[in-house]
């Protein structure tokens, strides 16, 4: 019966697990002495294969619900399905996490850009960028190139750039699209992934910004402030990736003296930040045509009906959290979270960035609740607003449940240590795109090597047995990691996630791979079990 349940989970991993010496009768397990409980893995495939439900929640999230910009209507409204999700699977204490002030919401309600030229008209592919102020009707005006070389360019628009548009930057060169826009990890990346040391992931660190750095950022700086000043009728600039109607975007800027620090830079969504000019990303095609029909000397007018709305009412905003109860009487308190960022931007429908890791750990907590697990430690879901504007959600739950820091580099002399700081064992996160998970991020915790070698043994057929000593950044489980706290991030195909997806109106319910998803709840599930039931807590760096 044993070896029969074992040829389901694949030949290379049954060799691997027998060469372990592994009784599944007698599953226990430590960080030295790492092991599979194969029977649960098997269950876990199996139910995740037969009764998934992710496709069904991602259509949910993404086709119905749609775009989840922070602290928007549709943001709430995902919560609040969340929760009700996270409810009917069975999960224990279910809430919303409120944390901020953020700041105000925002809704694009209404948008068509219509671009006239003396003798041609065509509709304009683009999006504004979120936090723009919109208009009550259509408006109408004259579209200008802005070139700034020195004083006197400003002294000559000073004044003439009223009911224009402004468009600042010449166009992309165009590209023909030969590579493949979608990939898988080949065996090259994964090797060097695999080897990665500390000497390779910190070559070429970074440098002193020179002197011809500074003084383009100081001219972006007094553009930006000039145009803040004129206040056309919107700004205009092309995606900042892709080709073929894709539009990359992400929030409205407000002119920042360089030098000021990321976290202290203006932002719109602030109350008490200024009204920014409205700002619109188009198709760099359609970016492009406009650039060259103006250096042709035609004569080019846009038609802009764009209408938002702002809400003020409620200025906080939420993580959605629920768990399965540990039921050890010495460490059922201590916690294992899964997590991912549940908010988006506005332009496509969050599919692959983040309704998939969302949904992928909402799957995870099904299966583990379907099957009944009786984790010995509490598993928590955690799903997290705030992502895309700087890790605000995740960051808020660290510093109200473990620790706070007092400055930009953690101390444990001068931080806010929580109670539950010692009862933290591990965080695990999804927020690469779409594609399957193939291995993690050690975040240099190199004593998990083995440990997580071994949990990845069952699924070595589908090509995850990957583990780098390297960091990886830009989401949730930074949070954790900053703060010394065990946090990782795994190795994902990346698939078409930074080539078309990432940020853009391609970001759609159609880039989503069912058996992709279907696999990675799986191995979150996994993760989150074998992790809940160790003897000890994961070391810490």
């Amino acid at each position: 019966m044993i070896t029969k349940k074992l040829m389901l989970i694949g030949r290379a991993a049954l060799t691997a697990c027998l060469l372990l010496g592994i009784n599944n009768a007698l599953f226990a397990q430590s960080v030295d002495n790492p092991t599979v409980d194969l029977e649960m893995v098997e269950r876990m495939i199996e139910e995740g294969k037969e009764n998934s439900q992710i496709m069904d929640m991602a259509s949910y999230l993404t086709d119905v619900i749609g775009p989840r910009l922070t602290n928007s209507p549709q943001m709430y409204r995902a919560n609040e399905w969340a929760a009700q999700m996270m409810e009917e699977f069975g999960l224990d204490n279910v809430y919303q996490q409120e944390w901020g002030p953020f700041g105000r919401g925002w809704e694009l309600t209404r948008f068509a850009m219509h671009v006239h030229g003396e003798n041609t008209y065509f509709p304009a592919i683009g999006y504004p960028k979120a936090w723009s102020p919109g208009y009550d009707g259509p408006v109408r005006g004259e579209v200008v190139y802005l070139e700034i070389t020195d004083e006197k360019d400003f002294d000559y628009w000073r004044g003439r750039l009223e009911g224009k548009f402004v468009i600042t930057d010449t166009p992309a060169e165009a590209q023909l699209l030969l590579d493949p826009i979608a990939r898988r990890h080949d065996d090259s990346t994964l090797l060097r992934l695999a080897n990665a040391t500390q000497q390779i992931s910190t070559q070429g660190g970074g440098q002193t910004p020179g002197a011809a750095w500074l003084a383009r950022q100081q001219a972006a700086y007094e553009k930006a402030q000039f145009l803040m000043d004129e206040r056309p009728l919107a700004i205009i600039d092309e995606s900042y990736r892709g080709w073929s109607g894709q539009v990359a975007i992400s929030g409205a800027t407000l002119p920042a003296e360089p030098g000021t620090p990321w976290g202290q830079r203006p932002r719109p969504h602030q109350v008490d930040a200024p009204t920014p000019v409205p700002q619109i990303s188009l198709a760099r095609e359609h970016y492009g045509r406009i650039y060259r029909m103006l250096k042709h000397g035609e004569r080019v007018e846009i038609e802009l009906d764009m209408q938002v709305e702002f809400q003020d009412d409620n200025l906080y905003a939420w993580n959605t959290l629920g768990q399965i109860t540990g039921t050890d009487p010495d460490i059922g308190d201590e916690v294992v979270v899964i997590g991912a960022h549940l908010d988006s931007w506005h332009t496509g429908t969050g599919a692959t960035d983040n309704a998939a890791g969302s949904v992928v750990m909402l799957e995870a907590m099904r299966i583990l609740k379907a099957l009944d697990v009786q984790p010995r430690r509490t598993i928590q879901i955690a799903l997290w607003s705030g992502e895309e504007q700087g890790l605000h959600g995740s960051r808020e739950f660290v510093s109200e449940y473990f620790a706070q820091m007092s400055g930009n580099s953690f101390d444990p002399e001068t931080a806010d240590i929580k109670d539950m700081y010692e009862k933290f064992s591990a965080y695990f996160n999804v927020d690469n795109g779409a594609g399957q998970i193939r291995g993690i991020y050690l975040q240099q915790n190199d004593a998990v090597r083995n440990l997580f070698r071994t949990w990845m043994l069952p699924f070595s057929d589908w090509g995850t047995e990957t583990v780098t000593w390297a960091n990886t950044g830009s989401t949730d489980h930074v949070s954790f990691d900053r703060v010394g706290l065990p946090g990782f991030q795994f190795i994902q195909d990346p698939l078409e996630y930074f080539t078309l997806s990432h940020h853009s109106n391609m970001d759609t319910y159609e880039r989503l791979v069912p058996q992709d998803l279907m696999r990675n709840a799986i191995i979150v599930a996994a993760f989150a079990y074998h992790t809940a039931m160790l003897d000890e807590r994961l070391p810490r760096k």
